[in-house]
């Protein structure tokens, strides 16, 4: 990057542009693979100063890289092309709720979690909750469209957004959306930006959309021994005429991982577990679980274990929640994945999966949102060892192409970013991608916004995992 340009960076927000190597390494990584160097980081604090750099980055044709906390599981905020990372994880001053409008209008760099804090305190709720939420922030969520255990009932962060404060490529400001929950006027361009990964805009601003608080949730775990009769259950479930606000499987790896960990006294030889959480009002929910037991019952599910209360409750969670810390124990690299499979092929996923594991010889374990079929085959892997690397990318590889086959999607929350482009075309199609690639060119004509991501480049025809 010419002196210049850093001089006219530096004059604009003097201490908070960073050049040194230090400081730009340290921005050189999300939570995927791969390390790529920026030329300088703006920790920018304003739209003004977001506004500017985009009219200077035009103007010389910088690539500019919007990140936030770094949490990224698909390479979203990596400086593949160099240039400037837009720093947003320092802008958190704006967070105010207006609880008689059910709204909340966010700056970019406020943590997720806080802002679930400030609505439970007028008791109310903000859905989204992606396992990162104390650490990850909420520009993130948006340009990635976050997801999380509550997606089955209430959808993912594209759903409760209603308006935008964003800035274009060339430096213009414009709001997208509004203050209201109903808005058709228009191109709905609050949604093609929530989830295009920084690509399209730069997001300086957010109204959030909110909702009264479940009074109450109850939780029961199903303990299943085969595959089949588990997949099967989903469906039952979800059409009993109950909608779960929580429904997360582990598979029989997962059970013995976290039984290796912690110790639960989990039945290691169950083929799967399905922790089902319902909300609402208390006397309701005992009827809705009563439900669900009597659906799981006609087809011969009977081990279902209800927590008698809030501290039992809390325990069964603790086995969700200590998957990862399970699967890192050993010290190697986990390698979190992301497709989604339509309910009724979770089975054929998971089997899949098992074939994949005993065929690369790899340490593969399998859980996630059983209630929209999202899944994070989850890899434990030693990254000093090229070999095993190798057989790391060809089994990811297998178990995206089997996603697609079975009629599901790459990623369900992760997004694509640097880490499933190459695979990009065989779930789109070429004309579905040139369609795409139509809107990236029309918002950004000169390839400065986040460049290298979602689309594949020349030759990019398989995953990865290392750019050294």
């Amino acid at each position: 990057m010419e002196h210049v340009v850093l001089k006219e960076f530096e004059n604009m927000i003097g201490s908070r542009l960073l050049t040194e190597i230090d400081d730009r390494t340290s921005y050189g990584y999300d939570g995927s693979f791969g390390q790529y160097i920026p030329d300088c980081v703006a920790q920018v604090m304003s739209t003004e100063e977001v506004q500017r750099i985009m009219e200077i980055a035009d103007q010389h044709e910088i690539p500019v890289c919007a990140r936030g906390a770094s949490t990224s599981l698909s390479g979203g905020p990596l400086p593949v092309h160099g240039g400037i990372v837009l720093d947003f994880s320092q802008w958190d001053t704006k967070l105010e709720i207006y609880p008689d409008d059910l709204i909340m209008k966010v700056s970019p760099g406020v943590r997720t979690g806080d802002i679930h804090e400030l609505a439970e305190a007028h008791n109310l709720m903000y859905p989204p909750d992606p396992s990162s939420s104390s650490i990850c922030t909420i520009g993130g969520n948006l340009a990635e469209n976050a997801g999380g255990p509550r997606g089955v009932k209430y959808g993912v962060t594209k759903d409760f957004v209603i308006g935008l404060e964003i800035v274009t490529a060339d430096g213009k400001v414009l709001r997208t959306g509004g203050s209201t929950v109903k808005n058709v006027t228009g191109y709905d361009l609050t949604k093609l930006i929530v989830g295009s990964e920084g690509t399209l805009a730069v997001i300086t601003e957010a109204t959030l959309r909110l909702i009264p608080k479940p009074s109450d949730t109850r939780t029961a775990m199903i303990i299943f021994e085969d595959l089949y009769t588990a997949g099967k259950s989903i469906s039952k479930i979800l059409t009993s005429g109950v909608r779960p606000s929580k429904m997360e499987i582990l598979d029989h790896n997962a059970i013995n991982k976290v039984e290796d960990y912690a110790g639960l006294d989990l039945p290691r030889e169950a083929a799967a577990i399905i922790l089902v959480e319902v909300d609402g009002d208390p006397d309701v929910l005992v009827k809705e679980l009563r439900i669900v037991e009597k659906a799981l019952s006609e087809i011969g599910v009977e081990n279902v274990q209800v927590a008698s209360d809030k501290e039992e409750e809390a325990r069964l969670w603790q086995v969700r929640k200590l998957v990862s810390p399970a699967v890192v124990s050993s010290g190697y690299t986990k390698i979190s994945e992301d497709a989604t499979v339509p309910l009724s092929r979770i089975p054929d996923m998971f089997r899949k999966i098992d074939e994949i594991k005993k065929k690369y010889d790899l340490n593969i374990v399998v859980f996630g949102h059983a209630g929209d079929g999202n899944l994070h085959p989850t890899i434990n892997t030693n990254m000093r060892d090229p070999e095993e690397v190798e057989r790391v990318e060809q089994a990811v590889e297998e178990i995206f192409n089997y996603a697609i086959e079975l009629g599901g999607t790459l990623s369900g929350e992760h997004g694509i970013g640097t880490m499933k482009k190459a695979f990009l075309v065989r779930e789109m199609g070429e004309e579905g991608v040139e369609f795409q690639k139509a809107i990236k060119r029309a918002l950004d004509p000169k390839n400065i916004l986040n460049p290298g991501k979602i689309f594949p480049e020349k030759g990019e025809k398989r995953l990865v995992l290392r750019n050294d």
